[in-house]
């Protein structure tokens, strides 16, 4: 008799509390302001020092301050992702045994990736962390 009720709790619990934190919370708001867009973390293969295997993971966003640029931005995400891929890829696998990723190599890659794709200059590459792991 107990547990057919632990069970109902559970499953009404399960229904009411997200329901009662989007209505609460409304929508989740962005970091970095209103011309900023984030951009999922990008991922590469490389090797390590001592021949292992690694990852190269780069974190960045995008600063848009005009509003039509920064709406076909938004449109394009998947094409500039796939892009960013790309370049972070090819980059982290041909990354010297043990070597230090170039930030600024990255980040003008990047912009002329993005500049491209977007059809003009005016989106900024925002660089915030590339770690090799």
């Amino acid at each position: 008799m107990v547990r057919p009720l632990i069970a109902a709790l559970v499953a009404l619990a399960a229904v009411v509390v997200p329901a009662a934190a989007r209505a609460a919370g409304g929508e989740k708001k962005k970091s970095g302001g209103g011309s900023y867009l984030p951009v999922q973390s990008l991922l590469g293969a490389t090797i390590r020092p001592g021949g292992r295997r690694g990852v190269l993971s780069v974190d960045l966003g995008l600063d848009v301050p005009d509003a039509a640029l920064r709406a076909r931005a938004e449109q394009s995400t998947p094409r500039l992702r796939a892009a960013y891929l790309q370049v972070v890829q090819s980059y982290a696998a041909g990354l010297a045994q043990g070597a230090v990723p170039n930030p600024d190599y990255i980040a003008q890659t990047l912009q002329r990736q993005t500049d491209a794709i977007l059809g003009k200059p005016g989106a900024r590459v925002l660089l915030g962390s590339i770690i090799v792991n």
